[in-house]
């Protein structure tokens, strides 16, 4: 089954408009022909597929928890009839597992849109209040996607018209951008009308558009990464552009730029962490750049294993993603390269699970150390970053296990000290293993030996060298310096608190409620808001909504 970006990403949108409505064949799952969006698979986790039927004003919607291959059957598919789809995917950082926050949301006035989201608002406080007060409109979840939506058909219905325009639509988006603070890049379904895709004026989480031309007409698709487009058989693949929107109807393609100028800042972390190495971002591929990110890592352990008077038998990667760099690493080194983990494909990604034991107890779920490769040797471990540290103490502890000599960790990232607030889940700074350390004491928290961090300098030049026209990125979660500004202390702690693991899955009171799962700071909310420990919507919303197959909620 293909695997568009890497299991345990980010959330990620995707989006079809296709010239028929002919029932979608189960042979779309690994990316061949058919009328869907396209998916992960993300073991554990929500995905909520709806789509727009061939008869007007009518849609079909899907959604559970699970790996796509469980949800989506022969059966299930089969029922999915339509010309136009949207599909999301997500990771369970905080909040709840029910689907009544599960993307893409769907609201029937006015017009009846569907919406998903990557990424996250940080004024949603002032939005909420906006939302109570003067647009009377009622906010069912605790999701800040939610609250994005309801902003956008609020400015739609303004227009007061019965059949609404290109012109009306982009009208509205760009009030919405004016209002709404944050990382957005989204997808929308206007039932009867068409696509529609747009991103922050920042253009901090990515999104584009590919095509797919037939004699008797063009298919489109948008997704969060060129991969996807790669493997339907998409091909001109663009990125959406900072504060631009693109809609697409059965007329054509529409684009304009519908935000205030603002600095083009992408996170540097999609590049160094979350995206397929065979993605191009932004024109820049994400693969080159961490070749890039391994030769510039490679200088910076030359000079600091001579100031150390110490030499490297091996260079091992951690597996998957810092691979390609530490690849290059070795290569410049002239030092041997060896695949001493072995993977369990069947774990996802630790960092983002929730929970610091199930964090430690699947990292040696996850990996397996041959201790043929570690016995008596120096060994230089390369990983793409180092967040709580939890993964890097015990893979440390694993190499050591097997007869490692000393081991040696470089990190293709700067230290992480501060927390994220654009949608990836960042735990609370006092999480952060370089948080208030230095190298020194973050190579004692961890167990290793030595710890050698990638210059942000570096970093920057490694990705910017290949779309020298992005001249900033967001690298906020090394520099505590948020593009967007509006981040305060205060934000900040009110975030943490709710992101920390000891106040997870418990009732939570105050200005912000339940986090939506996808990182970041979910809903600020006035006065003492009550939010229920599982995040549910207090309407009685059943925990399987639209499912039609054989799976079975458990």
């Amino acid at each position: 089954m293909y695997s568009p970006p890497y299991p345990g990403s980010a959330s990620r949108t995707f989006a079809r408009q296709l010239k028929s409505s002919k029932p979608l064949e189960p042979s779309i799952l690994s990316g061949c022909v058919g009328f869907s969006a396209s998916f992960c698979t993300i073991p554990a986790q929500t995905l909520l597929l709806r789509f727009a039927r061939a008869s007007p004003c009518s849609s079909t919607e899907c959604k559970a928890n699970g790996m796509v291959r469980d949800i989506f059957d022969a059966t299930s598919i089969s029922r999915l009839i339509g010309g136009m789809g949207v599909g999301h995917v997500r990771y369970p950082t905080a909040g709840s597992f029910n689907n009544a926050e599960a993307q893409p949301f769907y609201v029937n006035s006015p017009y009846g849109i569907v919406f998903a989201h990557n990424g996250n608002l940080i004024n949603t406080g002032d939005l909420m209040h906006f939302m109570d007060a003067t647009a009377h409109r009622h906010i069912n979840t605790a999701s800040d996607s939610e609250l994005l939506l309801n902003i956008f058909a609020n400015n739609l219905q303004q227009t007061g018209k019965f059949r609404i325009n290109e012109d009306d639509i982009f009208t509205a988006l760009g009030g919405m951008m004016e209002q709404c603070k944050g990382a957005y890049a989204c997808v929308a379904m206007l039932a009867g009308f068409g696509l529609i895709a747009f991103r922050d004026p920042n253009g901090i989480r990515p999104v584009g558009m590919g095509v797919r031309r037939h004699p008797a007409g063009n298919d489109y698709l948008f997704a969060s990464e060129s991969v996807v487009a790669d493997a339907s058989g998409f091909g001109e693949w663009e990125d959406v552009k900072p504060g631009e929107a693109v809609i697409i109807t059965r007329s054509g393609v529409s684009r304009r730029n519908v935000a205030k100028p603002a600095p083009f800042a992408p996170d540097i972390f999609e590049y160094v962490y979350f995206a397929r190495p065979d993605s191009v971002l932004d024109g820049i591929s994400v693969y080159r750049s961490r070749m890039a990110m391994g030769d510039a890592l490679a200088e910076k352990v030359r000079s600091v294993l001579a100031e150390n008077n110490l030499t490297v038998d091996v260079v091992i990667p951690v597996p998957d993603t810092s691979r390609v760099a530490a690849l290059n690493l070795a290569q410049r080194l002239q030092l041997p390269y060896r695949e001493g983990f072995i993977k369990n494909r069947y774990v996802g990604r630790t960092f983002i699970m929730p929970g610091q034991q199930m964090r430690k107890k699947n990292v040696r779920r996850k990996l397996n150390a041959m201790a043929l490769e570690f016995v008596d040797k120096v060994v230089l471990l390369v990983d793409d970053s180092i967040v709580r540290g939890t993964t890097s103490k015990e893979i440390i502890q694993m190499a050591k296990d097997v007869g490692a000599k000393k081991v040696i960790v470089a990190s293709c990232a700067p230290p992480i000290r501060y927390p994220n607030v654009y949608g990836i889940d960042m735990p609370s700074r006092s999480e952060l293993v370089a948080h208030g350390r230095d190298t020194q004491q973050i190579a004692e928290a961890i167990g290793a030996d030595l710890v050698i961090f990638q210059d942000l300098s570096d970093l920057e030049e490694s990705v910017r060298q290949f779309n020298p026209n992005i001249t900033t990125f967001d690298c906020s979660v090394f520099t505590g310096e948020y593009v967007t500004g509006g981040v305060t202390e205060e934000y900040l702690q009110r975030l943490e608190g709710l992101r920390a693991d000891n106040v997870r899955g418990k009732a939570l009171k105050g200005d912000i409620g339940a986090l939506e799962g996808k990182g970041g700071g979910g809903l600020e909310r006035a006065g003492n808001v009550e939010v229920p420990a599982n995040g549910n919507p207090m309407n009685g919303t059943d925990d399987t909504v639209g499912l039609h197959n054989t799976w079975k909620a458990t």
